[in-house]
């Protein structure tokens, strides 16, 4: 039976179930019809003649496995919905009308004499047939039609909320790789610089330091994943401070407070190089006698139930940030913000500012596995 099984009962049904369900509803449909053709409403209505009853048993599923051949036909030509119910319409004005004809033809040959004062005319079997074939057109469409095209829709539409979604973290992984194709040849090039002052003046540890920014550009680029560990992180950063440090001896040092039980936390990649690249740049190498950056790591128990959080700060004894901020380090912080917020629904940067330093607190969900990108859940689909 074409198209039967269209109108599933729930979303997820096997094709199974949902041709059963259709059987069912076809079943139900035709006892419907018969039930409305036959039961007497009227005191007048119990003496009308029942000879009918055979051939509309045989009329009524006849033209409900008409339509739903026509709208199988319609469905592959992908007819629109206006195309289909006009097409639907003809066939079940022609389909009645041949019934009805069909009908009066047997009831003839069979000798069955006409109701008693309903003399049957051409016209009037070509009036009845049509509006036969229009009323059961409409049923056809409220029982089979109707919920069809509720669960197309709908289906529609989370095929529309399926693709926005992925369009949106396409966006989202696109932005990502933009910022972190910035940053990589911003901090490339600022530590080039950091190093070329050594090149005159101690040879050799420029040798080294450059040998080190090799290390530090192949963990950088060799992996290509946005995620990696706190202590992957950090490590990174101890080579990158070491190369700061031998650039300005004896004017800048490093402090670092890392809990072990962070470890192991997973984090954006290099997320943290732009703030202790600022807090050198703008705050330690700006104070008078030797400056210092520190850099914490720690879990925050929450004490409510709630996960636990990662709090990274990179703090230094500068004198502090100026009102407007210079246009590198505005590119730097907004970076590290950015990635932040296309990563995480719950992450922040927070920053204090004083005469006596700036601190740059990170804060992002305790996670060891990768965390999807902010968006909101795909709805399942059948």
């Amino acid at each position: 039976m074409p198209e039967l099984s269209r109108g599933a009962p729930s979303v997820g049904a096997s094709p199974l179930d949902a041709h059963f369900f259709g059987w069912k509803r076809f079943v139900a449909t035709t006892a419907v019809v018969l039930a409305i053709l036959f039961f007497p409403f009227t005191p007048s209505d119990r003496q009308r003649d029942n000879t009918n009853l055979p051939f509309l048993l045989v009329c009524v599923p006849a033209l409900l496995l008409t339509l739903s051949a026509v709208f199988h036909w319609a469905t592959r030509r992908r007819l629109g919905s206006a195309q289909t119910l006009l097409v639907s319409l003809a066939v079940a004005s022609i389909a009645g009308i041949v019934l009805v004809m069909g009908t009066w033809a047997v009831r003839t040959l069979l000798h069955v004499p006409p109701p008693p004062g309903r003399p049957v005319t051409y016209a009037i079997a070509i009036r009845f047939g049509v509006t036969f074939g229009l009323f059961m057109c409409a049923i056809w469409a409220l029982a089979f039609m109707y919920p069809y095209a509720t669960e197309d829709a709908r289906r529609r539409a989370l095929e529309a909320e399926k693709l926005k979604l992925e369009a949106d973290r396409l966006r989202t992984a696109g932005e990502l790789a933009r910022l972190r194709a910035q940053l990589e040849p911003h901090f490339l090039l600022n530590t080039l610089n950091a190093i070329a002052g050594l090149v005159t003046q101690d040879p050799g540890e420029a040798r080294r330091l450059l040998a080190c920014l090799g290390d530090l550009l192949r963990d950088a680029l060799h992996d290509a994943d946005e995620m990696q560990t706190l202590g992957e992180e950090i490590a990174w950063l101890r080579r990158y401070a070491e190369i700061l440090e031998s650039r300005h001896r004896g004017t800048l040092r490093f402090q670092w407070d890392i809990a072990d039980r962070a470890a192991q936390v997973l984090m954006p990649r290099l997320l943290l190089q732009p703030l202790v690249e600022n807090a050198v740049k703008h705050g330690a190498l700006r104070r008078h006698g030797g400056g210092q950056v520190v850099v914490r790591a720690t879990l925050r128990e929450t004490g409510d139930g709630a996960p636990r959080r990662l709090v990274c700060t990179v703090e230094d004894n500068g004198p502090g940030m100026p009102a407007k901020p210079l246009r590198s380090g505005a590119f730097g912080l907004h970076a590290v913000r950015r990635r932040l917020e296309l990563k995480y629904t719950d992450a922040g940067l927070q920053i204090d500012s004083s005469p006596d330093g700036t601190r740059c607190i990170v804060e992002l969900p305790c996670v060891t596995t990768p965390p999807r990108p902010a968006t909101r859940a795909i709805p399942e689909m059948a």
